[in-house]
């Protein structure tokens, strides 16, 4: 049987899925400004705290490697044991980074059965005249239409950036997704250099966020550093039937519910882009091979 994109999208999927911990999940609201601001008291990005004020110990960066949202509730709680509707200081908050509040933010929204995904691609409000990597959640909104929420960006991190939209609602220019990234790289409409995060860019960048992408439309949202399929393939061993591969990746991702079934069958059909039990992630010391578990 067809599936049907909004139904799809409102249903858990492996990550998002709460599991035992969904009964932290009872009463929480489900306005999307409340649980945006929800979320920013659960979580703190690994590259913001000492805007907060706080130095966070070296042990806790591991909370960063947390895939599932079941693991993030478990560590939030251990951190501090209050519901979560109860905003926490900074020191007690997760240590995450945008993936980890969009993916949070999408659990939430998919408890309420209210359509929601996680995007993968890139920011142009960090970095003057750069393409930043980073993730936001999208969700169906009552106009019929996906509404793109940056769940990332609090009081204090919209006035130092000096955001001039609503965050509730990022623009389409403003956040690009991987599809379009690599669109505007292939055609010569933007330096493929200018996409990526702190010494690491380029197209091999953009295709690792296009796949990311592709994944996460399907409901596999894994962390920025992991890796799979034609992702993990050296830049010079990609070849043409690869481009084309990813040229058709590009076009489909970018489309509305009308090609949903096209996007799910790319995925599935194909070994280079879809996930599989085992992955590799990458670290400053090196990669590992994570074994993801059933689902995958």
């Amino acid at each position: 049987m067809e599936e049907v994109p909004l139904e799809y999208y409102a249903r858990q999927g492996p990550i998002t899925d709460p599991r035992e911990e969904s009964v932290h999940f009872e009463g929480l609201p489900s306005e999307v400004n409340r649980l945006h601001a929800l979320v920013q008291g659960l979580v703190i990005h690994a590259f913001w705290t000492s805007k907060y004020g706080i130095t966070v110990p070296e042990e806790r960066n591991q909370e960063l490697q947390l895939r599932f949202v079941s693991d993030k509730l478990r560590e939030i709680r251990k951190l501090e044991s209050s519901p979560l509707t109860q905003a926490r200081a900074p020191e007690r908050r997760l240590l995450g980074n945008c993936r980890d509040f969009s993916v949070l933010l999408c659990s939430m929204l998919r408890h309420h059965h209210i359509p929601a995904r996680a995007r993968c691609g890139f920011a142009t409000y960090f970095v003057p005249n750069h393409f930043e990597d980073h993730w936001v959640c999208e969700y169906w909104g009552n106009d019929r239409r996906w509404i793109m929420v940056d769940a990332q960006l609090d009081a204090l991190q919209r006035e130092q950036l000096r955001i001039d939209f609503d965050a509730l609602d990022v623009p389409a220019d403003r956040f690009i997704v991987g599809g379009s990234a690599w669109q505007m790289c292939r055609l010569g409409k933007a330096d493929p250099h200018a996409f990526g995060i702190n010494n690491l860019h380029g197209l091999w960048f953009v295709r690792g966020n296009l796949i990311r992408d592709l994944a996460s439309l399907n409901k596999i949202e894994l962390l920025p550093w992991d890796a799979w399929g034609l992702i993990d393939k050296e830049e010079e061993s990609i070849s043409d039937s690869d481009m084309s591969l990813l040229d058709k990746v590009a076009t489909l991702s970018r489309g509305d519910n009308d090609l949903f079934t096209d996007v799910r069958s790319l995925y599935l059909g194909n070994n280079l882009l879809q996930v599989p039990p085992v992955i590799r992630s990458y670290r400053q010391s090196g990669f590992e091979e994570v074994d993801l578990g059933e689902g995958f």
